[in-house]
């Protein structure tokens, strides 16, 4: 299991929108350069945050904003943006356990509830943060202008 690149690309997005917003422009362009990732990546993610609801995008001349307050967006608003969920489970189960097997007829019994909560438990604790969380400690950085 491993949460995708999306995730922290898309909060490295929003922190960049904090900090360079009020002085330049923030363009796919200008994120991929911070990013070092294709501008593609970075309009892909930023078409899911828009719809999502978390940032406007500006068209023509471009641009991006946060769509409400940094501090009433989580990571878990973030991550469910993102991170493309298979009916809404972090866990991904192998399909065909054989059910000749003891362990193989059990497995799902013995696992689904203990994955459930641990996806509980994660998804709890990325409610616990906000994108004003990463400004305010970014702006207690060396170098970084706020």
């Amino acid at each position: 299991m491993q949460i995708s690149s999306r995730f922290t690309i898309a909060l490295h997005i929003f922190a960049c929108m904090e900090t360079f917003g009020k002085e330049y422009k923030v363009t796919s362009d200008f994120l991929a350069s911070s990013i070092n990732v294709n501008p593609v990546v970075i309009r892909k993610i930023l078409s899911q945050l828009r719809n999502a609801g978390l940032i406007k995008v500006a068209r023509g001349t471009g641009g991006t904003t946060a769509a409400r307050p940094i501090d009433q967006i989580t990571f878990y608003d973030v991550y469910l943006a993102v991170d493309l969920l298979e009916e809404g489970e972090l866990f991904h189960f192998h399909d065909d356990p054989n059910p000749d097997c003891p362990v193989g007829r059990n497995i799902h019994a013995v696992l689904d509830d203990k994955l459930m909560h641990i996806q509980e438990a994660m998804e709890n604790e990325m409610k616990r943060y906000t994108i004003a969380d990463i400004a305010d400690e970014l702006g207690r950085c060396p170098g970084v202008m706020r």
